[in-house]
């Protein structure tokens, strides 16, 4: 039997180790193997900083694992047709019979998984597959009809009803390896390790997680959408690199706030509430796998015809638009490999309303520079901003980025720290600072690339094609 990791680089909570473990005596000799697919996965526009992320967990879980007798190989394979010749290969070469891994919800992950199960059914080789990735089983949550739901709150109704009636399975972790392993151990071998930022998935479910749930949860519904302050708890990276389950996740919350699933109107329900939105996006992902090939959710959008200037879409992608919080979340995202949540809705935004520039092309842009990124997620939040998908907002609704800046970053705080040239600008300016600037006569800012007005105008016309 072989071991195969994906995207699930743990021994907490993790269905395909688990079986694994169970078809061997403790003493016997075991083998795993992860694919180092660098060239897949820039293919599939993975950004350096999550690609290091992953490697770096890679070398880490190549130590927690020898604690278990199990030796994980760490395999360059440049695509999926490298990976499948590999393990059929080795499956031949060592008589295995089993291969045991964990499902990927992706479009080409499937075709690889389905193409791989009847080569190697024709050898005698099985190909057995776990859910890892979500807390309720995916296709479980349907409507009265059988089908996926199209809004999001009757499915978040379905699914909490599903686990209060039904529960949810968490295997918890194989045994404390990490306890006997220091950091310095684990990450002696290192990669470029430009994603320093964020710690390994260990010292996040034992240090940071627990004192979010402990300090910061009963004021996140309130702190969430303040980006000068530290209110969310951080765990997107290790959900999309698949290296914290969420239903360990769910279990600790449970373990802290053992009625949260009742209490919808809580502060702490309001964070489990996207916890709630990542598994509506891969569900929406594991029905409608033409969301993976690019195409609109809502079809009608689907030939609307982009404007697509590239000098513009330059400047936004530098953070050179002219309005400051625009500029200083692209900051952000180009500094540090991350965005905060609400400014990822004000750019998307601004993007495909106000620069009429298609979904995908930001879609992309994010795709390469998040540490986070995740198809699911980001393709449903961008479709969901250019109102193109599923329960999107409408296509009137068109954020202001001049007000979304005076009400979530009042006094500028966020902007002037990624925008240090506006640091002298007053609060009460700095959300659109052109008019101040020109009368004291400073050159210290770039000009607005459109007039909201303008644009607003313009966008609602280019929807009503």
């Amino acid at each position: 039997m072989l071991l195969w990791f994906r995207n699930d680089l743990r021994t907490h909570d993790n269905p395909a180790l688990h079986y694994f473990l169970s078809q061997f005596d403790s003493e016997q000799s075991r083998k795993a193997v992860f694919f180092v697919s660098e060239k897949q996965w820039q293919q599939h526009d993975w950004s350096p900083i999550k690609i290091d992320f992953i490697k770096r967990h890679a070398y880490a879980l190549v130590k927690e694992l020898a604690l278990l007798n199990i030796e994980l190989e760490l395999i360059d394979a440049d695509n999926f047709i490298t990976q499948k010749d590999y393990l059929k290969r080795y499956c031949r070469q060592h008589n295995i019979t089993e291969i045991v891994a964990n499902s990927e919800v992706e479009f080409n992950e499937q075709q690889r998984d389905n193409a791989l199960y009847l080569e190697l059914k024709a050898s005698g080789t099985a190909l057995t597959l776990f859910e890892a990735d979500v807390i309720v089983p995916k296709g479980k949550v349907l409507n009265q009809s059988g089908i996926m739901y199209k809004v999001f709150t009757p499915f978040k109704r379905a699914w909490l009803t599903y686990l209060q009636q039904a529960g949810f399975d968490y295997l918890g972790k194989v045994c404390n390896t990490t306890s006997t392993l220091t950091n310095t151990d684990i990450e002696s071998e290192k990669p470029e390790r430009i994603s320093d930022a964020w710690p390994l998935a260990h010292v996040f479910e034992q240090q940071i997680l627990p004192t979010f749930y402990q300090e910061k949860i009963s004021t996140y519904q309130s702190h969430r959408d303040i980006p000068s302050i530290k209110g969310t708890s951080g765990i997107s990276p290790y959900l999309a690199a698949g290296v914290i389950s969420p239903r360990y996740v769910l279990r600790l919350l449970l373990n802290k706030y053992p009625d949260i699933l009742l209490a919808s109107d809580s502060e702490e329900f309001s964070w489990l509430n996207e916890i709630i939105w990542r598994e509506f996006y891969r569900n929406l992902i594991f029905h409608e796998q033409r969301l993976c090939k690019h195409q609109c959710y809502k079809e009608n959008y689907q030939g609307l015809q982009w404007h697509n200037d590239i000098k513009l879409f330059n400047l936004w992608c530098q953070g050179k638009t002219g309005y400051p919080l625009v500029d200083a979340a692209m900051r952000q995202l180009n500094q540090t490999g991350w965005m905060h949540n609400r400014l990822r809705m004000v750019v998307a935004s601004f993007l495909t309303k106000h620069l009429l520039i298609d979904w995908r092309l930001g879609e992309k842009y994010f795709m390469q520079h998040l540490i986070d990124g995740d198809l699911a997620s980001n393709n449903g939040g961008w479709q969901w901003a250019a109102s193109t998908g599923c329960d999107a907002q409408p296509y009137f609704r068109i954020f202001n980025p001049i007000r979304q800046s005076e009400r979530f970053d009042p006094k500028g705080e966020f902007i002037r720290k990624y925008i240090p040239e506006l640091e002298s600008i007053p609060d009460k300016k700095i959300h659109f600072p052109h008019q101040f600037i020109d009368d004291n006569k400073l050159n210290i800012y770039w000009p607005a690339i459109v007039d909201h007005k303008e644009a607003r105008i313009k966008a609602l016309a280019f929807y009503k094609v």
